[in-house]
Parts: C-alpha cells; sequence; structure tokens
C-alpha cells in the first residue's frame, strides 16, 4: 500500500484523506481572504506590483499607505485555505495546485536517484506565495552577510542600515525577545516559537552544550548556536505574508488586488526603454493595464527573471536564440545561489511517544490539539531544532559565521507512511522500499532527522528561458556542488550531533541501509557520504540571486542598490533574485526585509514621508 503514493492519482488521495480528516476544523473565512478585483483593459494605476508573495504583500501594504497612490496588485494564484494554515503540513503544499511545480534540469552532482533525476524546486502561486509553502524557519543570517552586499557596492545595505527594517516587520511574541535590540514589537509579520515541545528537544539542547555550543537567538547577537525554530507562526497557525501584511488592509480603496493573473509580459516602450505597464491572462482573457509611476516586480528567483527575459531584458544572443527580439543586454539568470540540504537519514531511538510521523499527525487526538493552537501539528514544516555552526572548511569566514546548519526533524523520512514527504523531495517508492523497507514498523514510527544545511555555498547556477511561451517553465540548472568545498562541508555535517551522549541514552542509532547507487562504498566511510549526498540532496528552496543587485560598475548586476532595472525606465525588481550573495540564513526573513526598504525608497524616489 505505501508504494501507491508518490503517483499523480495516489497524491490526489492523499488530499482527500487529509481534508476529509480536517474538514470539521474551524476555519475563519476572512482570515486571509482578500476581495477579487478584475480591472478593465487599459485600466491606469500608480504602481503595478506583480506577485503577491513574501515581498509583494509587503510592497502593498507598504505603498497604500499614501492615499493617493492607486495600486494594483497581481497574482496567479488564490486565498489560502484551512489546510495552509496547519504549520507541520508544510511539505503537503507542494503537491497542490499552490505550486508552480518547477523542477530543475538533471543534475550532475545532486538528485541522482529522485523520480526523474531533477531537483524539485517548489514556489508558492497563491497569495502569500511561498511563505504559505515554507517551512516557516524565521532566520535573518549573520550581520556580515549584509555587510559582505555593502562591500560589494550596495551602499545603504549594510547590517547597521537593513537592521531597522528586520524590526520594522516583526511582532515578536516571545518573552525573552521582546526586550532585544535585535527584535520589534507592533509589526505585522507575527514571529513565535511552536506551542508544542518536542521531546527530542532537551537532548538536542544537551547535545549542543556537550559540543560547546550556547542554547542563543540565532537572530540576536551570535548566530552560532542550538535554538528552538523561530517561525512565522500565530496562534498555532502559519502566518503567511499575505495574513500579515494583506489581509489586514484588503478593504482599503487604493489598493486592488487581482487574482487567478497571470503576467505574460512587461510593456516596455522601445524607444525611450520605458516600462509602462504589463499583459497579463485571466479567465483566458488577455488584459493590459498601466502604471503611471512604476511597475515593480515581486516574482521571485524565478518569476521576475523570466519576466525580464519574456520582455526583451536578458542575455542578448539567448533572448535571439529562443525568438525573442532584445530591448537591453542584461546578465538575467545568472548568479543563482540556493542552500542544499541531504535529507535522507532516519536515526533509530528505542523509546515511543518521541518521534512525530504522518499517522501520530493525522490522529484526532492531535487534530483536537491543533483546535486548541496545541500539539504536534504546530510544529513548523516538522523542525524541532535548529543549529548553526563551523566546519573546518570556514577558515576564509569571519569569527562568528557559521557554513553550516543542522536541522533536527521530530520524524523522518522513514516514517513517511502515506508519501506525502516522498511526494515533496522527488523520493521513488524504489528507493523507499530498498532503504527503509526492511525497518520493522515499530522502528520506522521510531525515527526522527538531523538533516546538514549548506548555507554558504560557492557553486552558482543559472536560469535561461526555454522558449518564448510564459506556459514554458525556465530552464533551471542549480549547478549543486559544482564547487568542491561545498560537498565537503555538507559531508561534515552529516553526523555532527547524534553521537553524543544525550542521544545515546535512547539507543540512538543511523539506519545503516546503503543507499541506492553507493552499495559497494562502505558505509559511513567520507566516500559513502559523499556519494549518498549526490544521490538525494534537495533544495531548502532558497533559491536567489538570478536579478543581481549591484552598483553601476558591476557588468553582472541587473539592478542598482536602489533596486531599478538598468536600462530600463519605471521598472523595479524587489524580492529574493536581487540578492547578490546568498545569506546564511532561511530566505523569507531577507525579502520581507528587502520589500519593507524598497517601499521607503520608492516614496523617498517619488518626494512622499517614509514611515
Amino acid at each position: 500500500m505505501l508504494s501507491s503514493f508518490c503517483n499523480a492519482q495516489s497524491q490526489t488521495n492523499i488530499f482527500d484523506f487529509w481534508t476529509d480528516l480536517f474538514r470539521p476544523l474551524p476555519h475563519n473565512n476572512n482570515e486571509g481572504f482578500v476581495p477579487d478585483y478584475t480591472p478593465k483593459d487599459k485600466e491606469e494605476f500608480d504602481f503595478i506590483v506583480v506577485g503577491a508573495g513574501s515581498s509583494g504583500c509587503v510592497l502593498a501594504n507598504r505603498l497604500t499607505e499614501i492615499s493617493k497612490w492607486k495600486v494594483l496588485l497581481i497574482e496567479a494564484g488564490g486565498n489560502e485555505n484551512f489546510f495552509s494554515d496547519i504549520p507541520i503540513f508544510a511539505p503537503f503544499m507542494s503537491i497542490t495546485p499552490m505550486n508552480w511545480d518547477y523542477s530543475s534540469e538533471p543534475e550532475e552532482r545532486a538528485c541522482r536517484n529522485l523520480r526523474g533525476n531533477v531537483c524539485y524546486l517548489p514556489r508558492g502561486k497563491v497569495l502569500g506565495g511561498s511563505s504559505v509553502l515554507n517551512f516557516l524557519i524565521y532566520q535573518r543570517g549573520h550581520p556580515d552577510d549584509y555587510n559582505d552586499w555593502a562591500r560589494m557596492g550596495n551602499d545603504g545595505w549594510n547590517y547597521t542600515e537593513i537592521l531597522p527594517y528586520f524590526k520594522k516587520s516583526e511582532n515578536v511574541r516571545i518573552k525573552e525577545l521582546k526586550n532585544s535590540h535585535y527584535h520589534g514589537t507592533g509589526g505585522y509579520l507575527d514571529i513565535d516559537y511552536a506551542p508544542f515541545s518536542s521531546p527530542l528537544e532537551e537532548s538536542f539542547r544537551k547535545a549542543g552544550e556537550e559540543l560547546g555550543y550556547e542554547w542563543n537567538d540565532p537572530n540576536g547577537e551570535e548566530v552560532i548556536g542550538f535554538s528552538k525554530p523561530q517561525a512565522t507562526i500565530r496562534d498555532g497557525r502559519r502566518c503567511s505574508s499575505a495574513k500579515a501584511f494583506l489581509e489586514p488592509v484588503r478593504f482599503r480603496k487604493n489598493l486592488k488586488v487581482s487574482k487567478f493573473s497571470t503576467v505574460r509580459r512587461i510593456l516596455i516602450d522601445p524607444d525611450t526603454k520605458t516600462a509602462a505597464g504589463v499583459e497579463f491572462m485571466k479567465r483566458n482573457k488577455r488584459r493590459r493595464v498601466y502604471a503611471k509611476k512604476e511597475v515593480i516586480l515581486a516574482s521571485g528567483t524565478i518569476g521576475s527573471a523570466q519576466l525580464l527575459m519574456l520582455s526583451g531584458i536578458g542575455p542578448a544572443e539567448h533572448l535571439r536564440d529562443v525568438g525573442i527580439e532584445p530591448l537591453y543586454d542584461a546578465p538575467v539568470g545568472y548568479n543563482l545561489q540556493d542552500h542544499v540540504t541531504f535529507s535522507g537519514n532516519a536515526f533509530i531511538v528505542n523509546t515511543t511517544g518521541l518521534c512525530v510521523n504522518d499517522m501520530l499527525a493525522a490522529s484526532p487526538t492531535s487534530a483536537a490539539a491543533y483546535l486548541a493552537g496545541q500539539g504536534p501539528l504546530t510544529i513548523p514544516g516538522g523542525a524541532a531544532g535548529l543549529a548553526f555552526a563551523r566546519t573546518q572548511y570556514a577558515n576564509d569566514l569571519s569569527e562568528g559565521r557559521p557554513d553550516v546548519e543542522l536541522v533536527m526533524g521530530a520524524g523522518s523520512l522513514a516514517g513517511d507512511f502515506l508519501g506525502i514527504i516522498r511526494s515533496l523531495l522527488g523520493v521513488t517508492d524504489q528507493f523507499y522500499r530498498k532503504v527503509y523497507g526492511s525497518l520493522p514498523l515499530l522502528d520506522r514510527q521510531r525515527t526522527f532527522s538531523m538533516n546538514p544545511v549548506l548555507i554558504r555555498p560557492q557553486s552558482y547556477g543559472r536560469l535561461s528561458l526555454r522558449s518564448a511561451n510564459f506556459e514554458d517553465h525556465p530552464k533551471i540548472h542549480p549547478n549543486y556542488f559544482d564547487h568542491p568545498d561545498d560537498l565537503l562541508v555538507l559531508r561534515e555535517g552529516v553526523q555532527k550531533v547524534v553521537n553524543t551522549s544525550f542521544f545515546q541514552k535512547y539507543g540512538t542509532r543511523l539506519n545503516d541501509v546503503p543507499f541506492p547507487g553507493c552499495e559497494d562504498i562502505p558505509f559511513d566511510s567520507d566516500k559513502y557520504w559523499e556519494c549518498a549526498i549526490m544521490q538525494t540532496s534537495i533544495t531548502l528552496d532558497h533559491q536567489v540571486g538570478t536579478c543581481k543587485m549591484g552598483p553601476d560598475s558591476d557588468r553582472t548586476a541587473v539592478v542598482s542598490p536602489r533596486l531599478t532595472v538598468y536600462g530600463i525606465r519605471k521598472l523595479r525588481i524587489a524580492d529574493a533574485s536581487i540578492i547578490p550573495r546568498i545569506p546564511a540564513s532561511h530566505t523569507h526573513a531577507p525579502v520581507v526585509m528587502i520589500a519593507e526598504k524598497a517601499a521607503d525608497m520608492i516614496k523617498e524616489d517619488w518626494g512622499m514621508p517614509i514611515s
């Protein structure tokens, strides 16, 4: 029965199963609800924001603070639902219509044993964007990550200058952090711990102490250390960008939101190189709308780069190859960076009740607890602990800057009885049966994971067009592990914690069935882990950089430090695509910060007071 859950029909069965189970849960129909507006053809606005994701919702909120500005927010998806609210169900969101369903081209050194030999790249197609699909972790990175941006010539982007924008959006609800210099209260975005604490949390804390690490705030003075994940949670439920920033202002008269509207291209005057508006499809009808002041792209690392190129802004030779006449030759699509993680390990304990598998999550007891804002369903994406550390390969980094993250999962792939995590990762039934099928059912229920994350990659990829048709997803080459040190860093992180005595009190042991393709290599050797990592490593969904920010002297830059697109007037980008160097962070927090700062820059550039 287990093997049947990974095909498309079975994914529908999974959806029906969970929906029927949780249908009785009450849901506030006004929460996240935003009225739909269909613009008239050729209607004019002051600003058009393309994409209602982590960034676009912030921009729509902040720009409509100026009451005389009329703002149109365009989103290809629709509203969230009660199901997307449940934090532990984050992996399931990627096999719903809320996902754009991108995947990479076949990778030479990663995702070798996944379905189709490609890496799945989930991106949100819903109000709230990828903040509805992500694992809810709120983590910003190290201050020097942003000082690096400034050292690259991006004036205004050092840590001292951007910290107020992190704090501006925050409504931190963690008691011990409310008076911290590094956190804000009273913002739109709720930051909290999950109400539920995994029984493994205390062992994780003590394991860190045994290794010499403090239990700390990774968004505070010291990033390196162990912690319980801070998450975008409100009363045990997901607090997406749509809930945080869009819902409170959804009835502002100067804000219009057009849902189920897919932008096909930016309308640009070829003589003046000025963005005039956008063309989009809604209900199979083409419409054009115009911006008197600016068009602002907030479609993310994949979407914004694709739109620029479809509109004639990109590498000239490449555009001609796919049949697009270039308007402006720009290095769009290069500088693609991502965080990659190894998620195939499973650690077995000898005690029942420590770990969370999907059958426990589906139990009536868990559903009843969730109704009260409690229980294991509130764990953000299943992540019960975070640690940031340095490996021996971090010598070129200043002291205190980590190069690896460890995410302790309350469960593991071995306990994925219904196939939801397999569907997200692209793990085949054959792989699952071979690696975990010989484990007794009880052992599979008593497993957790410890996933190392490469948070300072040195490998770069590229995004390019497949054709001139927007319906054709772009070609995405993440190029994972192109730099050899990236593989070595991830290898060192694989078993960094679980051999401590505090985990051994539960008789913790690693599932030692070798991964397919690595059977002939001695298990637990360096070469074995390098092989295993290349077989099943996946994205952490942190793609950045395809519309790089840089000074006008930087020939690899697409946008200026003011986020205006070089060579094109009245066009700006404010999302993860502008990030010049990926921070050692989960990227939702930096993207919200970018949008907050962008909104103030727009107000300044148009002579308006900033809030």
